[in-house]
């Protein structure tokens, strides 16, 4: 069942790459990256990838099947209701959890991500090997999957974060002057606020995933159309220390 969540978010990818080495931009942006920034975001989308997912199957069928005290598809939901809780609620969650990433202490391992110094898709997983284990996704979509008796709705939910995630990390902008950017932006998160969101001037802000809503309401967002002069931060650390241990 959460193979069929991949296929989309990997034809996403594949798309924003093939967009990205056909643009001069992009394919200068690709040149430019160093040795380091390439072993980084490979292993970053080999773990989120591979890694979760397969975490994932094992939480199902070794934490949550023998040790909850409640049978496997327990819960039926619309599909409506069942996208909306993947869409919505999750992204709320996530929200916090962003947050919680940019707190002291925290911050010592997410800074990692906060390297990239463009907006690239290559470098959306871009972590150390085991910060992906501190999203909430690895935890809340394998027990929802779980309780609900068809989560198929709940996993085109899964799907389509997964891909603005990519979309979000890209720098597939969509120009401030169309119709798509006027319909869009009041509502989602897009290339330019996550932009921000990794800007070197304000890098905290914006944690929201799909939804602008959650930085309105609680006084985050940071919206603005152009892009910052400067993304990402510099660290002292080594390719090694940024895949195992950020810290001094």
């Amino acid at each position: 069942m959460q193979t069929f969540a991949q296929f989309p978010v990997f034809a996403a990818f594949l798309g924003l790459l093939a967009w990205t080495i056909t643009t001069q931009a992009g394919r200068t942006q690709l040149q430019s990256k160093s040795r380091a920034d390439w072993w980084l975001d490979s292993a970053g989308l080999l773990i989120q990838g591979i890694a979760i997912p397969a975490f994932q199957v094992f939480l199902i069928d070794q934490v949550y099947r023998p040790w909850l005290s409640i049978p496997p598809g327990c819960l039926t939901l619309s599909p409506i209701v069942t996208f909306l809780v993947s869409f919505v609620l999750v992204d709320y969650l996530y929200y916090w959890n962003h947050r919680l990433l940019h707190r002291e202490g925290l911050w010592q391992v997410h800074q990692v991500h906060h390297t990239v110094t463009q907006m690239d898709v290559l470098g959306t997983s871009r972590n150390t090997l085991w910060t992906s284990f501190l999203i909430v996704y690895g935890w809340v979509h394998p027990l929802l999957i779980y309780v609900l008796a068809d989560p198929t709705a709940y996993l085109w939910g899964v799907s389509l974060t997964a891909g603005l995630d990519l979309w979000r990390h890209s720098q597939a902008m969509i120009p401030v002057e169309s119709w798509l950017h006027r319909c869009l932006s009041p509502w989602l998160i897009l290339p330019q606020d996550h932009a921000w969101h990794h800007s070197s001037q304000v890098p905290h802000c914006n944690y929201g995933a799909n939804f602008k809503l959650w930085d309105r309401l609680h006084r985050t967002y940071d919206g603005r159309d152009q892009l910052p002069a400067a993304i990402g931060i510099a660290t002292p650390f080594s390719l090694m220390q940024k895949l195992l241990f950020p810290f001094p």
